[in-house]
């Protein structure tokens, strides 16, 4: 009986696993099939700003800047106004916040821009770049 349980356990578990890791790979492929003439980059922040959150902006901005020029759009949007709030409401977010949209598909990379933007601001690049480019 307890080789059964262990056995049904096991086997409820292993299901699991496949069944989550094949979503994922079927939302990756959903995400290849889309134009970067459709991308959209935002970046929410508050009035007050600290000089990391300074530096995710302008590193983002130049990397859209330099990689895409005109092709992708980036703007940023400031929380304590009323349309950074109704953007943001719009977009689904409620923080700081640096997104990537592309129609429905929405890449949220403030983690990597907060890590990196500093430190790192070409690792940044690079992020935004593999991130766009995957839409294409």
């Amino acid at each position: 009986m307890k080789l059964f349980n262990f056995l049904t356990i096991a086997f409820i578990a292993i299901s699991i696993n496949f069944s989550c890791t094949a979503q994922a790979n079927k939302d990756e492929k959903i995400e290849t099939t889309v134009k970067a003439e459709n991308v959209e980059v935002f970046y929410f922040h508050y009035t007050r700003r600290c000089a990391t959150c300074n530096a995710v902006e302008n590193v983002a901005k130049e990397a859209i800047e330099e990689f895409y020029g005109d092709d992708v759009f980036f703007v940023s949007y400031n929380l304590d106004e009323a349309d950074g709030k109704q953007k943001a409401k719009e977009i689904g977010i409620s923080g700081q916040t640096l997104i990537i949209v592309s129609g429905e598909n929405k890449m949220n990379i403030t983690n990597e821009g907060f890590l990196n933007a500093r430190t790192n601001p070409e690792k940044l690049k690079q992020i935004i770049k593999e991130k766009i480019d995957s839409l294409q």
